[in-house]
């Protein structure tokens, strides 16, 4: 009870702030739409991919199964700010380029996808008008968490809302976690109901869309996450392991993921035990983290015990000196998007037909 009324006092503190903060974000919004302030249109297909609320809603999972998707008959780019990198203005990235130069999420891209042009720009307009010089000629441009970006104006919207965080039960920040108001899910051209439960049955899809009192117009789907097997974080680590052959381990479960949550359940169906040790979002690991890794790994009293990360931190790990008995025994946790309700290729088609219809020189 004191908890809850610590936290309700923490909101009336707060509400102030998220009114103002909410003011300022629908004048905005009605700038842009007004055409006060304008949008750039670009002749050539752009998809956004974003969010309307702060946290991982899983943009990376949705971006690559977008780069899957279309990679093998498109020219693709993608495009986002490069979130935590030390570096200013354009930069492509190629397979030498560090997390510090680039952010996390883009190196992992393109260490998963070497064929994929990768860009980092603060102004998207930039970056677009850069990526367009590139040759051979791109043919499409994924925009990564852009949805709040609307100096320019994409081609086909994708908004992505968290099931765990129904966003009609959340509040403007610094009150709640939402960047705007849930009614502008409507700029949206489709959406996704992220993390969703792999039993989510179509009444329950039905009311979820309910509840987001959305435009009748608007494509709606679920999806949730698929994990692989663990591959070795570095040469001097094992061969990769399947989820079965965690079953007599400890495992120690590194992350610096705005939501932890989903890949520990899904370790502790299979390992023994599992213990979190958890960092804030894209965290940069210095050496004190490293000494904490350490002392936490060899607190564990057990000699079938292995570190498993994510593959986002692994990039930022790349960077960092880590003792051989770290390094032999880490392993990083990849996760796919996989759809639900058999709306796969429904999903596929629409983008794909989009491309067509909007590729350069058609």
């Amino acid at each position: 009870m004191m908890l809850s009324r610590k936290n309700m006092l923490v909101k009336v503190l707060l509400w102030p702030f998220s009114l103002i903060y909410g003011a300022v974000v629908a004048v905005r919004n009605f700038c842009f739409d007004a055409g006060i302030m304008r949008a750039k249109m670009y002749d050539m297909p752009i998809i956004s991919v974003g969010n309307l609320t702060v946290g991982g809603t899983g943009k990376t999972p949705h971006t690559e199964y977008l780069i899957r998707l279309l990679s093998p008959k498109y020219r693709v780019a993608t495009l986002s700010r490069g979130y935590g990198r030390k570096t200013k203005g354009f930069l492509l990235s190629d397979m030498q380029t560090s997390a510090h130069e680039m952010g996390d999420e883009p190196c992992q891209m393109k260490r998963k996808f070497p064929d994929v042009t990768v860009a980092v720009a603060e102004k998207r307009c930039e970056g677009v008008e850069q990526l367009m010089l590139v040759q051979p000629p791109l043919e499409v441009v994924l925009l990564d968490d852009a949805y709040q970006h609307r100096y320019i104006k994409p081609g086909l919207s994708i908004l992505l809302i968290d099931y765990n965080r129904p966003i009609m039960d959340d509040n403007l920040l610094p009150m709640g976690n939402l960047r705007e108001s849930a009614a502008n899910v409507n700029r949206a051209d489709m959406l996704v109901v992220t993390k969703c439960p792999q039993q989510l049955s179509a009444v329950d899809a039905l009311q979820i869309k309910k509840s987001m009192k959305i435009d009748m117009m608007q494509d709606v789907f679920f999806t949730t996450f698929r994990y692989g097997d663990l591959l070795p974080f570095a040469d001097t680590a094992a061969s990769s392991m399947t989820m079965d052959m965690l079953r007599d381990k400890h495992v120690l479960l590194l992350t610096g993921i705005a939501s932890p949550q989903s890949m520990r359940e899904h370790l502790e169906k299979y390992a023994k035990k599992v213990r979190l040790l958890p960092f804030s979002d894209h965290h940069d690991f210095n050496e004190k983290d490293i000494r904490m890794l350490c002392e936490s790994f060899a607190s564990i009293e057990s000699d079938e015990k292995i570190i498993v990360t994510t593959e986002k931190d692994a990039v930022r790990l790349a960077g960092v000196s880590l003792p051989a008995e770290v390094k032999c025994n880490m392993y990083t946790l990849g996760v796919e998007v996989a759809f639900l309700l058999q709306k796969e290729e429904v999903f596929n088609r629409k983008i794909l037909s989009y491309v067509e219809e909007n590729r350069r020189g058609r």
